[in-house]
């Protein structure tokens, strides 16, 4: 009994597979509540698409589609009509002159703009939302950059003991932007021209095109460098 159970059910799974597939948008699954839709309007529509695809039949009848979902053919007709009436579907006639036969069929155009419509929606509004993002990280670089500009600017003036003119603010900006020194190398070179009794703007200068023709890219680069030169290394 349980090998005949087995063969009828494995029958019934070939013959499936072997009937034949019916493809529809993924976009209608995931739309169809926006858009308005029910539940049973995007299975008429299933059903619509799979007669197309599967039996090659473009305009089944109201019995037909009623068979199919277990409803009265008055019900059918009305999802259908509401269904024209909003775009979704329309009656197109079309006439094969090999034959000499004039027929019908459902046109779905309406339904994939509309899908179309909502996903061009869906990634204008997460384009939006990823600019915004962006424009905030960047508004929070340059406020971060600003602070950090301001903070050696603050200690520039310490070391000086007096308010920096707009040309030194402009130096230190191109050491940070055009020339890239990283903000500890500029310390750094700010602590050496302390220490050597220097404390003008060329002389820091100075240094930092120094380390940077020899290749100082770091803190630890400079205090190597400058030890060395302190012993006697060049």
């Amino acid at each position: 009994m349980e090998d005949t159970t087995s063969k009828a059910w494995l029958d019934g799974a070939a013959y499936g597979m072997t009937s034949g597939t019916a493809h529809l948008p993924y976009a209608l699954l995931r739309f169809y509540h926006q858009l308005g839709l029910s539940d049973a309007e995007v299975l008429l529509l299933i059903q619509l698409l799979g007669f197309r695809q599967a039996e090659f039949n473009e305009f089944p009848t109201l019995e037909e589609l009623a068979a199919r979902m277990g409803l009265a053919p008055e019900g059918i007709a009305r999802m259908l009509q509401r269904l024209m009436r909003d775009g979704y579907i329309a009656i197109d006639e079309h006439r094969d002159e090999e034959r000499d036969i004039q027929y019908e069929r459902y046109d779905l155009h309406g339904l994939y703009a509309k899908l179309a419509a909502c996903t061009a929606e869906e990634v204008a509004a997460f384009r939006a939302e990823q600019q915004s993002i962006n424009t905030a990280r960047q508004d929070s670089n340059s406020v971060q950059k600003e602070e950090e500009e301001r903070n050696m600017f603050s200690i520039f003036e310490k070391e000086f003991g007096r308010p920096l003119s707009p040309m030194e603010c402009e130096t230190i900006s191109g050491w940070l932007d055009q020339d890239r020194y990283q903000e500890e190398l500029i310390l750094m070179a700010l602590k050496e021209a302390v220490f050597a009794g220097k404390v003008h703007f060329r002389y820091i200068d100075r240094i930092l095109l120094e380390w940077s023709r020899n290749r100082v890219k770091t803190v630890q680069d400079a205090k190597a460098y400058t030890q060395r030169f302190r012993n006697g290394g060049r």
